[in-house]
């Protein structure tokens, strides 16, 4: 009798662990792919994700909520949507967070892949290595997509975000730049119509 108890609770605790490893449900049209996890009974909380009125969704560290694009498990890559320039300003709407920031302690980084434009910048900007010139892609953006218009004539840069710079945030702020971007993929020679907008994330596997 006692060897069947055991048997039982070691039944059950398999079945937890189990149910912890697996896959959350869909949001947003999006599949959920373990370790990602929208709630307890699934996935693996540090890689937390958010399903918000039927929207896949990653918190950054300020408390700001970016939309989730697609997600690359075999990767561990996820994209999210860059946020909004407001209408007729040239100030994206996280400015008063400082941009965005991601929590260091969580297993997530800002990847290599991302080409990230600023705008509105400050003249200190010019002492940067960023790519401050008249060919820029920002100046591209700022011509010819909507979104760009409320930045035209402002001091604009864009930079591949590369390994030796933090991989944890995209700063903005009154005094430096207040307003970015990013494209996903893309080179500086293709056509703004083929751009992918979006800042990938990636993500340490488990242990």
């Amino acid at each position: 009798m006692k060897m069947v108890l055991i048997l039982i609770i070691l039944l059950g605790l398999l079945n937890n662990a189990s149910a912890l490893m697996s896959a959350c449900p869909d949001c947003g049209g999006l599949q959920v792919p373990y370790p990602l996890s929208t709630n307890e009974e699934c996935g693996d909380s540090r890689y937390r994700v958010y399903c918000n009125n039927g929207s896949l969704e990653f918190l950054s560290a300020t408390g700001v909520y970016y939309k989730i694009l697609r997600i690359d498990p075999s990767a561990c890559k996820l994209v999210i949507k860059p946020p909004v320039i407001l209408k007729d300003t040239c100030c994206t709407s996280d400015l008063r967070e400082g941009g965005l920031l991601l929590d260091e302690k969580l297993p997530f980084n800002i990847s290599t892949q991302n080409v990230v434009m600023l705008f509105n910048c400050s003249d200190n900007i010019l002492q940067s290595p960023l790519n401050c010139s008249l060919n820029s892609i920002c100046r591209e953006f700022e011509q010819k997509v909507k979104e760009g218009r409320g930045c035209m004539d402002t001091l604009c840069c864009h930079y591949l975000k590369d390994s030796a710079m933090t991989s944890h945030r995209i700063r903005v702020r009154l005094g430096g730049c207040t307003a970015y971007t990013s494209v996903v993929d893309s080179e500086p020679h293709d056509s703004v119509a083929s751009w992918n907008y979006g800042i990938e994330l990636q993500w340490l596997p488990p242990n």
